[in-house]
């Protein structure tokens, strides 16, 4: 019963905090002037990658699962994936523009 409703909980926090990022994104792109319809996913993957990490170093501590596995991310793992996220949201603009 407590996977369950971790799992319930996974889905509901990638579903309204990437639904939240997501939008927020999308205005940000918008106000610029780059069309997100064409290259969305990789926003997307940026966001997902980043609710990963955020749930691995901090929310899977509070939720009801008691099993085994609960480790946060190495540091080294942490840096890379953030910065990955970051730079594939930097690079949107620039692959939108050039594929245009």
């Amino acid at each position: 019963m407590r996977v369950t409703l971790e799992l319930i909980r996974i889905i509901l926090i990638i579903g309204i905090i990437g639904a939240i990022l997501g939008a927020f994104i999308q205005t940000v792109y918008f106000s610029i002037g780059v069309n997100v319809d064409r290259f969305g996913w990789i926003a997307f993957l940026a966001i997902i990658i980043l609710l990963f990490v955020l749930y691995r170093n901090k929310l899977q501590f509070g939720g009801w699962y008691n099993g085994k596995g609960k480790v946060k991310l190495s540091k080294k793992v942490t840096n890379f994936l953030v910065f990955f996220a970051t730079s594939l949201l930097i690079i949107l603009p620039f692959v939108s523009y050039y594929f245009q």
